[in-house]
């Protein structure tokens, strides 16, 4: 439902400027800016009182004594950008990656909860949501219905009153994403009646549909799905808005399919930019260095896109399909003050930020950064209490997991002595476990194609909470794991008993508390590290995130052991400690 964000005196105020009686804050005149309706550039004054724009148009406020005005002649004014698909724990938190993403005029997010729903109580969640929302800055979430991986308490976690909790929220947009599709196809009605409850409280449902066929597209529309954003040609586009989907082009770390789709839509002559929308899709710090939806209108500019589209796919398309556009994604009356200055239509990087009336950015100048979180108050520090023993380094099955790419996987026959304390690095497979923070049970197995050279790797990032290991030397292994306790969680690359590379990852060893800047550094020095050691795939946080993933075929393992994603079973479980 549309929602009033300003209280009876504040809308009194508001009127009052229009009529003379009070002076705006902030009056930006002469702006060239777009109209996203009118898909048009037009020439007119800004008013602006606290978070809302009062008035667009040809007149000047006839009361200015207590009104910053700003001359924009020669500068061009679009809306503040939305990131409608964010996954804010990909090393960052929500607070630093938003606070980096302002800087680059993307001032509003509709993120995962899948972090909070698996790590905290709902009660703590909300707690956190309600503190987020008080920022200059828009943040949007969307909740899940299954955990991407096999679970002993997904049945705990994800229950009727907790989904119903969550979708009662306004600032709750949407359900999804739906990587447990399959479920929904072999009948899973708690899924569904979840899915319609949604949509009955005005949700959108948003689709993980890779390579789906155009029949699994019909029965997922009609099980629900209004979006989806694993379009990876331009056919895929073509056969998604046939069937009246969302389509969300994605440019991100381990799928840059933005320019190639952009290109197929523009040679087939699809005249579909009204319906459509772009995302960065969670990718990793590093793959932010140069922005974020700016990057992706930038790709849009590049590939001969019309710039008012290009603008639309970050701002006003979103804010329509989510019903937000009262709010959001216009240059208009009543709306949010959230614009971004630039010097022209083709440089999206904006000068100047102002978001929600208060700017964070300007004349290319930071000025106000987001308020810090004590994290502390809802993420406990990860205390591992245990050790590794020579127990925990025994392997007794024949199935390997390999990698094909960054994430997907397949099986393979493990046919050598798996009692050696050392792995031979001519070849490219490492011992991998995967063990119970708490030390109650693990998995091992062998992971080919990771690395030749990485002789001991531990991380404390999966959003299941679990600890991953990885190497090809026991000793090597035993000291990432210790380093990574000492440290309470992150991320510890070991050769020769030395520690080359360690990210300390706080919030229960999943975040880095820091600012953006510095945590692309530390990546970039972990990816190259691990590049230097023979990890030739494009992301290696992907690899690791993803090894738990069921919604991805064909291989994982997960806290129940190893999972068959296709047969939906478990080939080896895991044993307790």
């Amino acid at each position: 439902m549309p929602q009033s964000f300003w209280k009876i005196q504040e809308i009194r105020d508001q009127v009052a400027v229009i009529e003379g009686k009070k002076s705006p804050a902030i009056v930006l005149k002469n702006a060239r800016y777009i109209h996203s309706v009118l898909k048009q550039w037009l020439y007119g004054n800004i008013w602006i009182l606290g978070s809302r724009i009062i008035y667009v148009g040809k007149e000047m406020p006839e009361n200015v004594s207590e009104a910053e005005v700003i001359d924009l002649e020669g500068k061009t004014v679009v809306p503040g950008y939305i990131e409608p698909h964010v996954h804010p724990f990909q090393l960052y938190n929500p607070v630093s990656f938003a606070d980096y993403a302002a800087q680059f005029g993307t001032t509003m997010f509709i993120s995962d909860n899948q972090h909070f729903a698996l790590q905290l109580p709902t009660k703590k969640a909300f707690s956190l949501l309600d503190e987020l929302s008080k920022y200059p800055f828009a943040f949007y979430w969307w909740t899940r219905y299954d955990s991407q991986t096999e679970m002993e308490n997904e049945d705990q976690i994800f229950t009727n009153k907790s989904i119903f909790e969550w979708i009662e929220r306004d600032d709750v947009l949407l359900g999804g994403e739906l990587t447990g599709w399959p479920r929904l196809l072999r009948g899973d009605d708690q899924m569904l009646y979840w899915i319609q409850s949604s949509k009955k409280k005005g949700k959108k449902i948003e689709g993980h549909f890779p390579g789906a066929s155009e029949k699994t597209l019909v029965r997922m529309k009609l099980l629900g799905a209004d979006g989806d954003h694993e379009a990876m040609t331009a056919e895929d586009v073509e056969k998604r808005i046939l069937h009246g989907y969302g389509v969300t082009l994605r440019y991100s770390s381990i799928r840059p399919d933005l320019p190639n789709l952009l290109k197929g839509i523009l040679e087939k002559k699809l005249n579909i930019f009204d319906h459509l929308m772009m995302t960065t899709d969670g990718s990793t710090p590093v793959f932010h260095r140069d922005g974020v939806m700016d990057m992706c209108i930038r790709q849009a500019l590049d590939t001969g896109v019309d710039p008012i589209d290009a603008y639309n796919m970050a701002t006003y398309n979103i804010a329509r399909y989510y019903n937000l556009s009262h709010l959001h994604g216009m240059i208009a009356t009543g709306r949010f003050a959230t614009l971004n200055i630039l010097t022209d239509e083709f440089h999206p990087n904006p000068e100047s930020v102002l978001s929600k009336g208060v700017w964070l950015k300007k004349e290319g100048q930071k000025v106000q950064s987001l308020p810090e979180i004590d994290w502390n108050q809802y993420f406990e520090p990860l205390e591992i209490g245990f050790d590794l023993t020579d127990d925990d380094f025994q392997l007794s099955t024949p199935i390997g997991i390999e990698l094909v790419n960054d994430v997907i996987t397949k099986p393979y026959s493990v046919n050598f002595p798996l009692h050696k304390n050392e792995l031979s690095p001519d070849s490219d497979e490492s011992l991998l476990i995967l063990i119970d923070r708490k030390g109650k049970w693990r998995i091992n197995t062998m992971l080919k194609g990771f690395a030749k050279n990485v002789r001991g790797f531990a991380s404390s990032h999966p959003n299941t909470g679990d600890i991953v290991l990885i190497g090809k030397n026991k000793q090597d292994i035993m000291k990432a794991f210790h380093e990574m306790k000492k440290m309470k969680g992150g991320i510890v690359l070991t050769e020769n008993n030395e520690v080359i590379v360690s990210l300390p990852l706080a919030g229960a060893g999943n975040f880095y508390i820091g600012n953006m800047e510095e945590l692309i550094e530390k990546e970039a020095a972990l990816k190259a590290a691990l590049r230097e050691r023979g990890y030739k795939h494009t992301d290696a946080i992907y690899t690791l995130f993803f090894l738990e993933s069921t919604h991805l075929p064909y291989i994982r393992i997960t806290q129940k052991g190893i999972f068959d994603v296709m047969k939906k079973e478990v080939m080896i479980p895991s044993v307790m400690r």
